[in-house]
């Protein structure tokens, strides 16, 4: 039976998902919720997921959902090619980023996207200023990384690649909003300021599958 992922477009956490799937060339069955129409809270996706969010992933008779634990399974259960590294100490490693990430970057990645997409607040405001200074700061780091490497951590794509570069995209189609104009000077050009996060971005983009996991609706606008 063929795995079936529930999505949403534009969301990081299943893009996540949907690049690992493509990645492991796995067979999948999407589907495609609409947010605007509370898809993701119909009975049957509260049934698999009570929290009523995306990413839903359901192979066979299980169930899983939160982006990072259906990483850990679909390598666990596919392990070929492996996106949590070949050795003890690569996974201890991935993992550690990850949770980094997850610490130190995406919240203040959700304050910038948020205040940009939502509207009506204050771009200038001190809280938006300091999240994008961190995310700079973090960014940086980031770029050290890339400038001794193809990937973020190892010598091949992993699931720390797949779990922050949505982020980073999401980022970026915030700040290359009109009104977040002044705010994107600190971190647009990537390829400019971050060369090395720029080649990493486009070495993403060329994966077999990419097109498939990109979110329809970024098309169309």
């Amino acid at each position: 039976m063929a795995i079936e992922v529930y999505w949403g477009s534009g969301s990081p956490y299943a893009w996540r998902v949907l690049l690992a799937l493509e990645h492991k060339g796995l067979p999948y069955t999407a589907h495609l919720l609409q947010f605007s129409k509370q898809e993701h809270k119909s009975p049957h996706l509260l049934q698999m997921n009570p929290r009523g969010r995306v990413p839903v992933l359901k192979d066979g008779e299980y169930v899983c959902f939160e982006s990072l634990a259906i990483l850990y399974y679909l390598d666990r259960k596919y392990p070929d090619p492996p996106i949590f590294g070949t050795t003890p100490e690569e996974g201890g490693t991935i993992m550690r980023v990850i949770s980094e990430y997850q610490c130190y970057i995406e919240p203040h990645l959700r304050t910038i996207t948020h205040a940009v997409f939502s509207g009506g607040i204050d771009l200038r405001a001190d809280e938006i200023t300091r999240a994008m200074h961190a995310v700079a700061s973090e960014a940086r780091t980031i770029e050290g990384r890339l400038s001794k490497s193809d990937w973020v951590v190892g010598e091949r794509c992993s699931a720390l690649d797949m779990v922050i570069f949505p982020g980073i995209q999401l980022l970026r189609r915030a700040l290359e909003r009109p009104a977040a104009r002044e705010l994107a000077s600190r971190f647009l050009p990537v390829e400019v300021n971050y060369p090395a996060l720029g080649r990493w971005l486009a070495r993403i983009e060329a994966l077999p599958g990419y097109e498939r996991t990109y979110p329809p609706h970024w098309r169309a606008s």
